[in-house]
């Protein structure tokens, strides 16, 4: 176990990331440059409430890395995306103490991936054995695997933890109907049904009649320039809704120097150049033709009708049907996402409380919440965007 992110060797660590089946195209979110870029930039430490408690096993034989997580002990709910609030209220007025609690995930970030990593089965297996017991030993509530793969709730039923089910939106490129990728945007919206893609057009329209323009740029392309004004436009945001932003400039500049194939930034210009929105992407590996994009963040410093819209769904869906990536994730809520063909997605989680009585009680919780999403989806798969539903 782990206090620094810096005392788990960096090619070690990605080295195990990449030999998960998911570990090569699965976003930033999970190397160690972006763990510690949260870290170092002060965002996720034990004073923002994200102690660092990463547990590693090792092979005695070769002195390898074979299994490691990135384990937070947290003492708030906040950046998780995977709401337990009601357990801790539920907790709180029974008199008993929630937080601590143990958190496996990447802070701040929606976005499902590997969680566990391992070899093998067997040493996911064994890495979620130490987890339980670290969680027990520190005399922690609960221990929590957030939005991980298959394999890594495949390791966490084998210690019969509680499974979660929550929903998010993706969008596919795939055509509906005939299926096979998308050609381009006009195709996109022709599979649509004729109201949603008015909609669209109406929304659009509004932005470009407001003499918006946007420049998508990649990597080396972002200039500092670029990337301080989207700081700007994202502190900007927070504050409106009266939050303090989770992520800093450090952080910011640190993934930008480190993994800069990996993030596509969109501007937003007013008709005399100057500019007044940004949206961040981040995608799933640094290839041309990326598997997945990933809209995390964005702000304005002007107020547009539709700008939101058109920054952070329909640039990136057009970036992505220029560049053949197969997904965009639209990350966690917003129903409103559908009618923009982003569909609502299951994504899982693993759960243990050390409290008898409440494990038992959300046992029984997580089963009528699973039905509920089942019918929360089947309701939204029934105002499916497309002309034929996919």
């Amino acid at each position: 176990m782990v206090h620094d992110p810096h005392a788990v060797p960096a090619q070690e660590w990605n080295a195990l990331l990449h030999a998960q089946p998911e570990g090569r195209a699965c976003g930033p979110f999970m190397r160690h440059e972006y763990l510690a870029a949260l870290h170092d930039s002060g965002c996720a430490t034990a004073a923002t409430g994200w102690a660092p408690h990463w547990v590693t096993l090792w092979s005695r034989a070769h002195g390898s890395l074979v299994a490691a997580a990135p384990l937070y002990i947290k003492t708030h709910s906040y950046g998780e995306y995977v709401f337990d609030w009601a357990w801790a209220d539920a907790y709180r007025r029974h008199g008993v103490r929630y937080y601590p609690k143990g958190v496996v995930a990447v802070p701040f970030t929606p976005v499902a991936g590997p969680r566990l990593l391992a070899r093998d089965e067997a040493a996911r297996i064994a890495l979620v054995q130490a987890l339980l017991a670290h969680a027990r030993a520190l005399g922690l509530s609960s221990l929590h695997i957030l939005l991980g793969t298959d394999a890594d709730c495949a390791a966490a039923d084998a210690s019969a933890m509680l499974a979660r089910e929550t929903v998010q939106f993706h969008w596919h490129n795939r055509h509906p109907a005939r299926g096979g990728r998308l050609t381009d945007w006009e195709d996109f919206l022709a599979s649509l049904s004729h109201d949603k893609r008015k909609k669209i057009r109406q929304e659009r329209r509004k932005v470009a009649d407001a003499g918006v323009t946007f420049e998508a740029r990649r990597g080396a392309q972002i200039t500092a320039e670029d990337w301080a004004f989207f700081v700007r436009c994202y502190r900007q945001t927070y504050h409106e809704h009266g939050n303090a932003p989770y992520l800093n400039d450090a952080f910011f500049r640190a993934v930008a120097a480190a993994l800069p194939q990996q993030w596509l930034m969109f501007t937003a210009r007013d008709a005399a150049g100057a500019p007044i929105a940004a949206s961040l992407v981040a995608l799933s590996d640094d290839g041309a033709s990326p598997a997945a994009a990933y809209g995390r963040d964005w702000g304005a410093v002007a107020r547009v009708d539709c700008l939101h819209f058109e920054a952070c769904y329909y640039q990136p869906l057009i970036w992505c049907l220029t560049h053949g990536v197969e997904r965009f994730e639209g990350g966690a809520q917003g129903e409103h996402k559908v009618a923009r063909a982003l569909l609502p997605t299951v994504v899982h989680s693993r759960h243990w409380l050390a409290h008898p009585a409440f494990a038992e009680a959300v046992e029984d919780y997580l089963v009528r919440e699973r039905l509920a999403v089942q019918g929360y989806r089947e309701a939204l798969q029934a105002h499916s965007p497309y002309r034929q539903a996919p």
